[in-house]
């Protein structure tokens, strides 16, 4: 591993332990190279930054990778987590893991690196009219049923042709049963939104319990579940 990301990956998971895992990291990097590798077009964009630190592990690999032009959006509330709903389990609840953009900016500075562009406000509010018409890549860190589903149905129909998303806590205990279940929301919005066929495939580590998805949109023509109202 390229030196500066092995100092960074370490500070991150002593700095960032709430949200940030070796695991985690481990997992999301070979993906965001694909993207690059394969030249998806788009935007990176991720739903859930809490204090920036995913945002700042993938800003520093499209750098090693030569993709600084690669354009990136961050989304949260910054005012913690909504309430849970019925779908959900009580493992985090209302108000919890409240930040500010300014410790999103902040986490970028130290490590010299270009601070996305921070979208503020409920995805409900910021999704409609806030992201890039094109996604190479997200990732979805909302934690509960309705914030996956609404992530997925502004997000899947702008994803780039082969883009990627990849669905954090998503756990599959069929594929994976030592997957962690401790927010069962977020596969349960993923089912409900892609039905019986969901093509998101479980990432499996060896000798983890790390809950993860990926989906990969078709390189055909196909939009999916457009909500109404969504700029084309």
């Amino acid at each position: 591993m390229d030196e500066s990301l092995k100092s960074l990956r370490e500070w991150l998971v002593g700095e960032h332990s709430l949200t940030i895992s070796d695991d985690r990291l481990r997992a999301i990097t070979p993906y965001v190279e694909q993207v690059v590798a394969e030249g998806v077009d788009g935007a990176f964009v991720e739903l859930g930054c809490h204090r920036g630190a995913m945002a700042v592990w993938v800003r520093s690999i499209l750098d090693l990778h030569d993709a600084p032009h690669r354009e990136m959006h961050v989304y949260d509330s910054f005012e913690g987590l909504p309430a849970p709903g019925a779908s959900d389990s009580d493992h985090v609840g209302e108000g919890e893991l409240i930040t500010t953009p300014d410790e999103v900016r902040a986490v970028h500075a130290r490590w010299g690196k270009t601070c996305p562009v921070i979208h503020a406000g409920w995805f409900e509010e910021t999704l409609p009219t806030g992201l890039p018409k094109r996604i190479a890549f997200g990732y979805l860190d909302g934690d509960f049923y309705d914030s996956i589903m609404t992530s997925l149905q502004y997000c899947v129909p702008r994803m780039a042709p082969g883009g990627l998303l990849i669905i954090d806590d998503y756990a599959d205990v069929v594929a994976n049963p030592k997957a962690w279940n401790g927010l069962p929301g977020v596969k349960a919005a993923c089912d409900a939104y892609f039905g019986d066929s969901s093509p998101i495939s479980a990432v499996v580590l060896e000798d983890s319990d790390l809950p993860f998805g990926v989906y990969q949109h078709p390189v055909g023509p196909e939009r999916l579940k457009v909500p109404s109202g969504t700029p084309s």
